[in-house]
């Protein structure tokens, strides 16, 4: 079977649901998954509930606090330095492990923010390709990226809380 890349990306709410979405069908079907996040904290309710299935991996990535965007210019370097460190280890543990679908969530972003470079990015998808199915998602995704990809959603927000109302990311429903 040919695996296929899949890429969720946008200004629109659901792009990681959808990921997760998809690991959990697959652990249904009795395959094994291979979760790693990008960019992000590490304490989504996603991965606490994926922790509880056998059939699951969590690479546990460093964690990234705060908005690259506000950093310090050596605070950037030092999270793009770890997070292609990251990505590189991700590599070897998906050559390993051979799960049957991987979830590179917020890579589109890494890569779209040249927080990964499009080489180890490139290669890191490869890897993941040659073991199973593969969802990468995130806010924003270099054009490479979209013209690689088997499967191309772009999410759109054309109504949230947070434009209308000011309201905060909120436990449960946008973490």
């Amino acid at each position: 079977m040919q695996h296929k890349l899949h890429l969720y990306y946008g200004d629109g709410k659901g792009k990681t649901t959808c990921g997760m979405g998809l690991a959990l069908r697959f652990l249904g079907h009795g395959k094994r998954v291979l979760v790693a996040q990008f960019m992000k904290d590490g304490t989504s309710g996603e991965l606490d509930a994926l922790r509880q299935f056998q059939a699951a991996t969590i690479f546990d990535m460093k964690p990234v606090a705060g908005f690259l965007a506000q950093m310090e210019e050596a605070e950037r370097q030092r999270i793009i330095q770890s997070q292609t460190e990251e990505a590189l280890k991700l590599t070897d543990a998906i050559t390993k492990a051979k799960p049957d679908l991987v979830l590179l969530d917020e890579l589109a972003l890494a890569c779209a923010m040249n927080v990964i470079p499009a080489d180890v990015a490139q290669a890191l998808i490869h890897a993941a390709l040659v073991s199973g199915e593969t969802v990468v998602t995130g806010y924003a995704a270099p054009d490479w990226l979209k013209q690689c990809a088997d499967y191309v959603t772009h999410m759109t927000a054309e109504k949230h809380p947070y434009r209308t109302e000011g309201l905060a990311a909120r436990e449960c429903v946008e973490w």
